[in-house]
């Protein structure tokens, strides 16, 4: 263990956009949502952000370019923006129609492939019959033209060609060969319409497959969304002035509104009780599993459960600005935030679709000139390299995993606010941890008392005065054990920073409470934690005793075992910092630091290495802000979101070491996923190459590695993780 001196270091802030967002179907592919980024990014806007696993779009607001400008910019893309579902006065949400989706596009097509791929089997005169063949593959062909065909030209005038523009090739090539045959009447080897309508629709299928094998990787905000609630009790009054309560639909409620929760409701938002109590049940927003009791005047939170009880709620938070709101958005932020291992696969995705057109030239080239195959089989080679390059699986590799692994931490109570946190936490190579509040309880208890003049009456009501306007978790414990005594009437009251807490009195009394740096220039007894001066004299100083936390002990084995160094920085005495360092076996530690310094520590540690710091989201914020990582063990707090990276809702810190596991875990994912992609397709576009696929089985197998890459990922959310 190193105790460890101070340096001086710089500062710097963060900015945060506000963005605008759409939703938006037709996408399949990272490709698709590269297309769109680069269309946005062409018309001037910044900030921008595609998920196609979410269906997402967003980007900072830029008032030269209308919105519905954008709009129709991206649907001439070959893509739909949905819009909003409308809402009656009742809460019925009445949808706009998608129109005629990818499954019963898949229905339909296969209705015709199946005929199609019968007379392969069945040698019946009707089914060998050219014409009939060409009737049974052209609505096919015209559904695939419109699904990939529309979206294939699109991504070619973005300049980045997408997996669509491969289906079409594909398809195209062997309808126009068979059609070339059945017209010049050249026989059945030259017929290749089921192979046309069978890559059609086997790729239908298995996007069928992959969307909604992905929706399962969004489970997390679709359970925090079902939180969110439709319809509230608001109080009235009717005509006579006669008060009532009506139920609403939720958007009609506004700041200021009363509502009504009685058991088995939904707390719809934010507020405060204003009347009665409840048990309220708020598992799947904070991760606490224990119900809370709520009384008046203390705050809900909107989506929670009332078990039982009735209350009047004052609300005081609707919309976005809701807690729930913004969780929501924290976690769709996360999931679609790229983190640098992505950087790889996304540079390949780009360039994967021009390559793999050349070596499709490149295959039937080679067999039609080199090996003497015959124009039927070497355009079979060049259309199965095209039905078995499959840029996809490169593009879920990533963020299915991160959906999955942000989602599960989700469900914890643990807020993760991006793709690159989840990396830089899987790498963590030293954590600093405050002390009070984080690995011990901040509850404490008073063990000395000295006076040192007047009466202890006095020094007591002083001490209680002062610390009532404090929210430093010491000053909390002195006013619970200290409440009802007698407080004095202070005229105004000040901070003095990083020290204590100063009161002024209308006889022109000063009053201070706080830490030895008060008194270094009147006492050298550094042994109390909080001293009390009245006019700048010491009249009464306290020794506290603070319980260390029962899963700090679990906590730190964790990181010692995984061979991450733990580091202690507070402002608190040297004696009390050693002492929990060496009851914990933490390695380093910082005391008496000024939150000044701590933020100068801060930057210093952060740039020799990854570091992560954990605090209470409050005191700690500018240190939080400043390291790789900070995570914040608030409960709901603005300042815990605003400053950290990742958030224990339920202040537990025994969490901490299940959000390092499952960033590891996400990130071994990617990695196993990538490795699959890039594999699959070094191994399969040889083997077409060679002629040994049919272009049917190599459209199968294409939609087969999509699966792999997203069952590998959901995988992931139900694994037991060891560390």
């Amino acid at each position: 263990m190193v105790y460890i001196m101070p340096e001086n270091m710089p500062d710097t802030e963060d900015a945060v956009a506000e963005n605008v967002r759409l939703n938006v179907a037709g996408m399949t592919c990272t490709n698709c949502a590269l297309g769109i980024s680069k269309y946005l990014e062409k018309q001037g806007l910044e900030n921008v952000s595609v998920n196609f696993a979410t269906n997402e779009v967003r980007f900072k607001a830029n008032h030269a370019v209308k919105l519905p400008d954008i709009e129709a910019g991206i649907e001439k893309l070959g893509f739909q923006v949905i819009k909003a579902p409308t809402v009656d006065e009742h809460g019925h949400a009445h949808p706009v129609s998608k129109g005629f989706t990818i499954e019963r596009k898949l229905l339909f097509c296969a209705l015709f492939t199946i005929p199609l791929l019968l007379h392969m089997f069945w040698h019946h005169p009707f089914l060998m019959n050219p014409w009939v063949q060409l009737a049974l593959s052209m609505p096919v062909m015209l559904v695939g033209l419109w699904h990939f065909g529309r979206s294939a030209m699109a991504s070619l005038r973005t300049g980045v060609p997408n997996m669509d523009v491969l289906i079409t090739i594909g398809s195209s090539a062997a309808f126009s060969y068979s059609l070339a045959g059945a017209i010049m009447q050249l026989g059945p080897n030259f017929l290749f319409f089921e192979t046309a309508a069978t890559i059609i629709t086997l790729v239908l299928l298995g996007n069928v497959i992959e969307h909604r094998s992905v929706q399962q990787t969004t489970t997390a905000i679709g359970e925090l969304t079902k939180l969110q609630v439709q319809v509230a009790k608001r109080f009235t009054r009717n005509a006579n002035g006669q008060e009532q309560v009506e139920e609403v639909n939720a958007s009609l409620i506004r700041k200021g509104d009363v509502v009504q929760v009685n058991t088995g409701d939904k707390v719809p938002f934010d507020g405060k009780i204003i009347w009665g109590q409840a048990t309220i049940d708020e598992a799947l927003v904070t991760g606490e599993s224990i119900p809370a009791e709520r009384e008046l005047n203390q705050k809900v939170i909107g989506g929670t459960l009332v078990a039982n009880g009735s209350i009047h709620i004052l609300v005081e938070a609707v919309g976005e600005k809701t807690y729930l709101a913004q969780i929501i958005e924290l976690v769709k932020s996360a999931q679609q935030d790229k983190p640098s291992i992505q950087r790889l696969a996304d540079r390949v995705s780009a360039i994967f679709v021009p390559v793999v057109i050349l070596l499709a030239i490149a295959a039937f080239l080679l067999a039609y000139f080199a090996l003497g195959v015959d124009f039927s089989g070497s355009l079979l080679r060049s259309i199965a390299v095209l039905a078995i390059a499959c840029p996809c699986a490169m593009g879920l590799a990533t963020p299915t995993a991160i959906m999955v692994g942000v989602g599960r931490v989700t469900r914890e109570g643990i807020l993760i606010k991006g793709g690159k946190t989840v990396e830089q936490l899987a790498n963590v190579k030293q954590i600093v941890f405050d002390k009070t509040g984080t690995l011990t309880t901040g509850h404490f208890k008073t063990k000395t008392f000295k006076l040192f003049q007047g009466s202890e009456a006095e020094a007591i009501s002083v001490l209680l005065s002062l610390e009532l306007k404090s929210s430093h978790p010491i000053a909390k414990s002195l006013v619970r054990e200290y409440k009802g005594t007698e407080e004095i009437a202070f005229t105004h009251t000040e901070e003095i920073k990083g020290s204590g807490i100063r009161g002024f009195d209308a006889n022109g009394n000063v009053f201070e409470s706080g830490s030895y740096q008060l008194v270094r220039n009147l006492s050298t007894d550094h042994t109390f934690d909080v001293y009390i001066l009245k006019n700048n004299e010491l009249i009464a100083a306290i020794e506290l005793q603070d319980e260390i936390k029962p899963e700090a002990q679990e906590t730190i084995n964790y990181l010692n075992r995984q061979g991450i160094k733990s580091i202690l920085l507070s402002g608190d005495r040297y004696e009390k910092c050693y002492q929990v360092a060496t009851t914990l076996g933490i390695d380093a530690f910082y005391a008496e630091r000024k939150p000044h310094e701590k933020l100068e520590i801060i930057t210093e540690l952060s740039k020799n290495t990854t570091t992560a710091m954990v605090g209470d989201g409050i005191n700690d914020a500018p240190a939080l802000a400043k390291a790789t990582i900070g995570i914040s063990l608030s409960n709901a707090t603005e300042v815990a979101i605003d400053s950290s990276q990742v958030i224990l809702l339920n202040g537990n810190l025994a969490y901490l070491a299940e959000a390092i596991k499952v960033s590891k875990a996400t990130v071994t994912t990617i990695k196993q996923n990538l490795f699959w992609a890039f594999a699959y397709n070094l191994v399969a576009i040889p083997i077409a190459m060679a002629g040994l696929l049919n272009p049917m089985v190599a459209a199968l197998s294409m939609a087969f590695s999509d699966v792999v890459v997203v069952g590998n990922s959901i995988r992931l959310k139900y694994r037991r993780l060891k560390g």
